[in-house]
């Protein structure tokens, strides 16, 4: 299949991540992504924010910036997108687990309730911020037994340690849930949707 891109700028993007999903999502937009991990504290970081009315959105949002502007420091006069995502349940933000027991109370906690995930995508160039996007999904549970749990857990092996909330929604992830009220791509980890639009209107995309 011939390689189509709709990028305009002339050094490849970069992607502040080495998320896969996310690497995909770009790349099938007609994107050329050069994906490149960010250090930096992302507890450390998310801990200012503890008293915060929107936890989940000002975390995203301000991790999605400051990967971005942590990479772009080492690649000037490139464009770089920083992305990250939260799960918040009610006043509590949840993590990606350690362990299969951390997977398992993270679902049971989850069974039978609404989570917001949040996702948020940020442009820089230069050190400067060119454009951002964020967008939220309402996820609910369905009721879950402890056998359920279990079974799951065992079936998706690894990838339920990967993912905040220990489920991906494109695999096994889906089993889960009752009813999803949001964008595909936000609930993946990235809103594409509205990251294009502010693309296209800095000019950056050719569609």
């Amino acid at each position: 299949m011939r390689s189509i891109s709709f990028w305009r700028a002339a050094d490849p993007l970069i992607l502040a991540s080495k998320s896969t999903i996310r690497i995909t999502l770009l790349r099938q937009a007609g994107l050329p992504v050069i994906p490149i991990s960010a250090d930096i504290d992302e507890r450390t970081m998310s801990a200012h924010f503890e008293n915060s009315s929107d936890l989940g959105t000002e975390i995203a949002k301000h991790l999605a910036r400051e990967k971005a502007l942590a990479v772009s420091k080492l690649h000037p006069d490139h464009y770089v997108i920083g992305a990250d995502q939260t799960l918040a349940l009610g006043n509590q933000l949840l993590h990606k687990p350690g362990t299969r027991d951390e997977a398992h109370e993270q679902l049971q906690n989850l069974s039978s309730k609404t989570h917001i995930l949040t996702s948020a995508a940020t442009l820089v160039r230069n050190g400067e911020t060119i454009c951002s996007a964020s967008d939220q999904a309402r996820l609910a549970m369905r009721a879950l037994t402890d056998a359920e749990i279990r079974h799951y857990l065992e079936a998706a092996g690894d990838d339920a340690l990967a993912s905040v909330g220990s489920y991906q929604l494109e695999g096994l992830g889906i089993h889960l849930f009752e009813r999803i009220e949001g964008d595909y791509f936000t609930i993946l980890g990235l809103p594409l949707l509205f990251l294009l639009q502010e693309l296209r209107a800095k000019g950056l995309v050719a569609l």
